[in-house]
This record gives C-alpha cells, structure tokens and sequence, in this order.
C-alpha cells in the first residue's frame, strides 16, 4: 500500500467514526427529547363545580333543620375523596362566625332571624387549592311572614296575627301566655335590630294602663319577651309609654312627657345594649310627636311652641333661628296640637286652638346641621276639614305632600295645594275607622274597623278603592305592622 492510499485509509476511517459518533449523539438526542416530550404531556386536576350556591339565597326556619347539598361535579375524581367542605356562616351582631365542616351542611338553624352572609370553602386535597363560593341565608320563623295586629276589643288589649293566606290566629297572646295585654293600647311599635332599619327584633306593645306595665315581645317567637319596665336601668315611677321610634335602628321614645334615650356605648349584643337610662331634662312636656335627624325636634305643650334636643339629647327648647313672619314656632298660643310631620324639607302641623279653630301651620327646618338650626314659618291658615276632626282622628301623610285623616266611618283625602277634601270611594258600612297606616310607596292605605283589616288601593288615578279584605279581627284594630 502507498503513502497515499495509507493517507487515504485513515482518512475514511476517521470520518467513519465522525459520522457513527454524530449518530449516536443524535440517537441520544431524539432519546432525551422523547422522554421529555412526557414532561409537557401535562393536565392539571380539574376544578370541582358547584352548582347553583354562588351568590344565590339560601332560606332558613329557626328551629329547623337547614341543609344544604349542592350539586357538585369533579371529571376526573371523586368528590367525596378528593375534597373537602367547609361552611362559615356569619353572626355580625355578636362579631363572630360560625363554623362547620362536611357535605352536606346540615345543622339545626338557631341564629336569630335576619338575612345573614356565609360562605363554603371547597378544597381540593390533590394539589391544595382552595375555591370560594359566597351566598347568603335569609333566617325567619313562621311569624317571619305576616301581619302583627294590635287591637282594643271592649277594653281588653289582643294581639292577633294574620298568616300570608289569610288565615288569623285571634288574639295570639292570650292564647301563648293565657293573660291579658295591659288596657289602653296605643302603638305598637316594631323595634329594629341595631343598625338595621326596616328588620322586627321585637314588638312593643305600648298601653296606658297605670297598674300593669306595657310588654315587649319577641319578633320571632311572639312570647313574651320582658315587660317594658325591664328596658329601663331604673325605671321612672309613675312610667307612662306614649310615642316610640326606631330612626337608626335604634330606639327613643317619650315617656312622661320626657325625651329617652337608648344606650348605644356597648355592642349591640350586650344586654346593656338599647335600655333606657334617664330622661332628658328639662322644663318640657312633650306632645306625642317628634322627628330625629341630626337633632331631636318635638313640640312643647308648656311653651305651646317647637323645641329641640341637640344631637345627644340635650335640650335646647326654643333655642333656634326664625326666619319669617308667618307665625311664631315658639309659642302658637293655647291649644293642642294633632298632629305633626316634621321633616327635612316642608313641615306641617295640624293645631287646634282655644279659639276653637283649627290651624293648619307650614314650616320648613334645617335638619342636616345642628348649628344652624333654622325654623321658616311659611304660612299659618284655617284647615279645610276642621269640622271632620275628630278627637281620635288618625292621620297620615305621602311623600307628595297629600294628608289622609278618618272621620267617623270615612276616610278623606286633603291635598295642601288646593285645599281639596275629598272621601275615599270606600265604604265601611258604618263601621269606625280606628286605624290608619300608609304603605312606603304611597299607593296603599290599611284601614282597621272593628273586626277587620282592610286594604285601600290609593295610587294614581284611584280614591281608595277596597283591593282586600281580612275578618275575624277580635275589637277595633289600633295598630298594624306588616312583614313580607
């Protein structure tokens, strides 16, 4: 063999290795690359659905057993296996949670009756992940729904409720607690949750009945709950109830002719919590009329005038600015004063005088800052319907303005503008009219006779025409709370 061909030999020899060497990395490449094609062939457990509880309204009977078992779906596992529940269900007014685990939910519903939000907490326990769905329990009893009536039959106090199909279970009370309701009922009053207009925690049942106290009743249950002495940390002596309101959500009343406060300085759930503590004192004996906003403004039958409390109860009396001639709020002369609506905008005050007229009094004042408390008397006239007063005339006034009033067995309407007092198209068949509420939208009167509730349709176009009609009502229906 030549040099060359030698040369040559080797030449192919070498790149024989090159090439075989380059296979092999290659073959080991794709090797590697296919394993690891693997890696990437990944899918992530699937996310668990639950349906039908997002945001939805779940509702619950106190007393009752609550369950809740959603419907839930997990593709590629096993619900009961790979998850787990649990359920938190909020008790804001006692600043706590209470807390379950387990599907489903099943538990004896025992919080108060309210709208509460909770929440269910779903883990899956392959990889950790947490899923979150929010919802809400809507609590009642089976008073929850339903009409509160109070009423006076012959001088004995009942109090009846009348269920959503009409059914009336008559004079409830006694039938729960086999006595009588103090005599002389006069309001029964729907005292909110705290902070929480527009809810029933309790009923009271507000009577003048010098030797038996006036009773407070649970919303949910309708028993007895305490007698009205017990709402206050030392109660006055004698304790005459006249007028309570709710504003905020917690209440004030007038008692004795005196401005009461609740105590607001501890939680809501403390038994401290909404008691009466002292009066406000003074030299003032309050008419049965007052308004809350930023101050206390009511009518002193001393002073025969306006008067206000600053903010935290204070009484102030006439210290206020008149702006206008039209009459002097601070003293509109002997007489009694019938009704009152005193709010942000027009005001009006309905005054019988001992010159026997009655005076119908407008008046505008500045609610919305104490400092500048501010009574424009506007006009001072004759009231149209004087002659269909009567003394125990209940009255009621819209958003717009226009006043309802009974007289006898008839129900009028009196718009301010033009003077006009017109009788409702109902016919009570000469039956007193005892009681009279206006709904919040203005458009439906309730109306009590003796015996009966009934409901008015009073919208636009229509002058109180009967839509609904409830007997069985044991006496004269004094006053009416209504839950939806």
């Amino acid at each position: 063999m030549t040099k060359t061909e030698d040369r040559s030999s080797s030449k192919n020899i070498t790149m024989h290795y090159r090439i075989t060497g380059l296979l092999l990395i290659g073959a080991l490449w794709f090797a590697a690359c296919k394993k690891d094609l693997g890696n990437y062939d990944y899918h992530s457990p699937s996310e668990p659905l639950v349906a039908d509880l997002n945001n939805s309204t779940v509702s619950a009977i106190v007393g009752d057993s609550l369950i809740i078992r959603p419907y839930v779906y997990l593709e590629d596992g096993d619900p009961s296996k790979d998850l787990t529940f649990d359920w938190e269900i909020m008790v804001a007014e006692e600043a706590r949670a209470d807390l379950y685990s387990g599907y489903p939910l099943k538990i004896v519903y025992n919080l108060k009756p309210m709208e509460r939000s909770a929440k269910l907490t779903v883990t899956d326990k392959r990889n950790g992940m947490k899923y979150f769905y929010k919802f809400k329990i809507n609590g009642g009893t089976r008073f929850s729904k339903g009409t509160v009536v109070l009423s006076n039959d012959k001088g004995v106090t009942r109090l009846s409720f009348i269920r959503p199909d009409s059914t009336v279970n008559a004079d409830l009370y006694h039938a729960l607690h086999n006595e009588d309701l103090p005599a002389n009922p006069v309001q029964l009053f729907a005292k909110p949750l705290a902070y929480q207009e527009g809810s029933v925690e309790d009923y009271w049942v507000i009577c003048k009945d010098p030797a038996k106290p006036s009773v407070i009743i649970d919303g949910s249950t309708m028993l007895r709950k305490r007698y009205f002495n017990e709402q206050f940390f030392n109660p006055p002596s004698p304790l005459e109830t006249q007028a309570f309101s709710g504003a905020i959500g917690v209440p004030t009343g007038i008692i004795n002719g005196k401005l009461y406060l609740s105590i607001t300085s501890t939680a809501p759930f403390a038994p401290d919590f909404g008691k009466f503590s002292s009066m406000q004192v003074g030299n003032y004996y309050l008419a049965p009329f007052y308004s809350r906003y930023n101050f206390f403004f009511g009518f002193d039958t001393i002073r025969h005038g306006f008067v206000t409390f600053d903010g935290s109860g204070t009484f102030m009396g006439s210290d206020y600015q008149v702006a206008g001639n039209a009459f002097n709020p601070t003293n509109l002369g002997p007489g009694e004063l019938l009704f009152m609506n005193a709010v942000p905008s027009v005001s009006y005050a309905f005054y019988k005088s001992t010159d026997g007229n009655v005076y119908e009094y407008t008046f505008t004042v500045d609610m919305s800052n104490y400092d500048l408390r501010t009574i424009k008397p506007t006009r001072k006239r004759v009231f149209a319907g004087a002659s269909l007063l009567r003394p125990d005339t209940r009255w009621q006034r819209t958003a717009v303005d226009v006043f309802y009033f009974t007289s006898d067995d008839k129900i009028y309407r009196y718009n301010p503008l033009n003077e006009e007092v017109r009788p409702l198209d109902a016919n009570f068949n000469g039956k007193k009219v005892t009681m009279l509420q206006l709904n919040a939208e203005g458009d439906k009167l309730t109306a009590g006779v003796d015996g009966s509730v009934i409901t008015l349709d009073v919208s636009v176009g229509k002058n109180g025409v009967i839509t609904n009609r409830i007997d069985g009502i044991p006496g004269a229906p004094v006053g009416i709370i209504i839950r939806k």
